[in-house]
């Protein structure tokens, strides 16, 4: 069912928002040649942990037949799409790390990622990340009172389509967020605009687009959880929870709810 929000649970939200956005940020400055994505891993617990919060991640378990996911982030590095466990891989100058990271705070879920250049990456790898950065924020832009779910990962395609001919990964995108880290609805990153449900006010939601350098498709490895590229090629992930509200969207998990971006794009913020 998807759950909608009374304000004061939005403000709750913000809270937990704000402990996956400074994780991040601190994440950010820690990832460097040389630093594994373990101790990466081992920074964002216990920057969570100082915070009053809980990793959303560790111990996460989808269904009985997958293993309990045992980091307090996802950390996937260069071919890596998306739900990379952390481990004793060492950063290298040229890599990019697409980290993601949740919390729970007094049971509310924050959840949010982004990628990271690690050193000197090519231009293509950087026009990547650009891309897929902007079109998260033009989905977020598009959700507006009384639109539709379709009309975000409508904005998100458009724009990506626009820029080239980067991969969209259609296994994995967006969804609601509450007291559970995974509600409906789903939030595609791509498809014709004007349907699904309506976007009313209270209802939160975790936009995050993953493209790639090459084609769409995708792989889940061994352990259960990393999924890579078919092809080899580099992919980055970007995502933010915001809240759908009468003034426009507020961005819960950027540390100033999303003011500066959207501004950019024209789009009222609210908070």
């Amino acid at each position: 069912m998807i759950q909608i929000k009374s304000d004061s649970e939005v403000a709750l939200m913000r809270e937990a928002g704000l402990v996956v956005g400074r994780t991040l940020e601190t994440l950010r400055a820690a990832a460097a040649p040389g630093v594994t994505t373990r101790e990466l891993d081992e920074i964002a617990e216990s920057s969570i942990r100082a915070a009053g919060a809980v990793p959303s991640f560790k111990g996460y378990q989808p269904h009985p037949a997958v293993p309990p996911f045992p980091g307090s982030i996802c950390a996937s590095v260069n071919d890596e799409i998306v739900h990379g466990i952390p481990g004793p891989r060492a950063l290298r100058d040229g890599d990019v790390v697409s980290i993601d990271c949740g919390a729970v705070l007094d049971g509310w879920h924050g959840d949010a990622a982004t990628t990271i250049a690690v050193g000197d990456v090519p231009d293509e790898v950087r026009e990547l990340m650009r891309v897929t950065e902007e079109s998260m924020w033009r989905g977020v832009a598009a959700a507006q009172l009384g639109k539709r779910v379709s009309d975000i990962g409508h904005a998100v395609e458009t724009y990506v389509r626009s820029q080239g001919g980067f991969g969209i990964v259609e296994e994995y995108g967006g969804h609601g967020i509450g007291t559970e880290m995974h509600q409906e609805p789903h939030v595609l990153n791509y498809g014709r605009p004007g349907r699904g449900p309506k976007l009313a006010k209270g209802l939160v939601l975790a936009v995050e687009p993953m493209l790639t350098l090459g084609g769409r498709h995708t792989r889940e490895l061994d352990d259960h959880w990393t999924v890579s590229t078919t092809d080899g090629s580099v992919a980055a992930h970007f995502e933010h929870t915001f809240a759908v509200t009468a003034d426009g969207p507020w961005v819960l998990t950027a540390l100033d709810g999303g003011r500066a971006r959207l501004s950019e794009l024209g789009v009222a913020v609210a908070g």
